[in-house]
């Protein structure tokens, strides 16, 4: 079977789907940022029968030499690799543009050169911005509201340039908002769950803004689903569940299935500059189903059952309630 590259390989929604490509049977190299320390993210947890089954290439996605070796011999490219914390992206702009923009030049680049058969670029719901209308489909307009989203509109506008310009078989997939096991605590839902198991109060920035939360699961299938269908080549598409739940109401779910009602702490220092928050972010999935045949599976209510589970099971969440930009 041809070799397949996942880009951001070791982070959380990379190493979900290294897993099911490889229960899928595809030959799979793992492309993971250098560090000294060797290590390999939340590859290191995959099941111990998998984890002989992988190629590790350690590399830069800023660099483009070690980005074409990592893509030569491959027929697919997943290209995961990305800086997505928000409030970072207020504190180190210029890294974002790097990453996000240069990198996905790279990866185009590369998969130009080695003729590949598909390359799939993930982008963000949040390219969107503030709601206009709901739910969003592909044609919503795309606003720029923090310079994380401005870095991904950029690297969406490149990817579909590639296939214009140069024929390349690139799909771009907007997922809305993943959640699930291995999630950073940086991110709403391990936030909120891990103050609830663990803390004495929950501390959150505001229980106002709406998401669409999609379970990794679904998420990793819709990528998957994508990337082999040829009506999703040259263009943009969504996964989103089209229910929508504020942060407020994720609080309620979690607290409820962790059996806990513990008091709940709006903080400023947690929100985002006002006309830099997303208030709503509710989407529309009907291109995704018919162009790839892909709907959620995964209900709010088991998602978030299942990601309690997992991090109920973990020693090493510490500290908790920490504010991790």
């Amino acid at each position: 079977m041809d070799k397949v590259l996942v880009t951001g390989a070791g982070g959380f929604i990379g190493s979900h789907l290294v897993e099911a490509l490889l229960r899928a049977g595809h030959q799979v190299r793992a492309f993971v940022r250098y560090a000294s320390h060797g290590k390999r993210g939340w590859l290191e947890e995959l099941p111990t029968e998998l984890q002989s089954r992988y190629e590790i290439v350690a590399g830069d996605i800023a660099d483009p030499r070690s980005v074409r070796e990592a893509v030569r011999g491959c027929s697919q490219v997943f290209h995961l690799a990305a800086l997505i914390g928000i409030p970072y992206s207020y504190v180190a702009p210029n890294s974002y543009v790097t990453v996000n923009i240069n990198g996905t030049l790279n990866i185009l680049e590369a998969c130009r050169e080695e003729k590949v058969d598909r390359v799939l670029v993930t982008s963000t719901s949040e390219v969107y911005g503030t709601a206009i209308y709901t739910p969003i489909d592909e044609a919503h307009p795309l606003q720029a509201q923090s310079p994380y989203s401005a870095t991904k509109i950029a690297a969406d506008a490149i990817a579909i340039s590639y296939h214009k310009a140069f024929n390349l078989p690139v799909v771009v997939v907007r997922p809305f908002n993943t959640y699930g096991p291995r999630q950073s605590a940086r991110a709403v839902i391990p936030t909120i769950i891990t103050q609830a198991l663990f803390g004495d109060e929950i501390r959150i920035g505001s229980r106002e803004p709406v998401r669409d939360m999609v379970f990794v699961e679904d998420t990793v299938k819709g990528f998957i689903a994508l990337a082999n269908s040829s009506a999703a080549i040259g263009c943009v598409t969504n996964l989103a569940t089209t229910v929508g739940v504020n942060v407020g109401e994720l609080i309620d779910l979690v607290q409820a299935i962790v059996g806990s009602n513990l008091p709940v702490r709006e903080m400023d220092e947690r929100k985002r500059p006002e006309a830099s928050e997303v208030f709503r972010l509710l989407g529309s999935a009907k291109l995704a189903q018919e162009r790839a045949g892909w709907q959620p599976t995964v209900s709010i209510e088991l998602g978030l059952l299942r990601t309690v589970d997992w991090f109920r099971s973990r020693k090493d969440i510490e500290p908790v309630g920490l504010y991790r930009i």
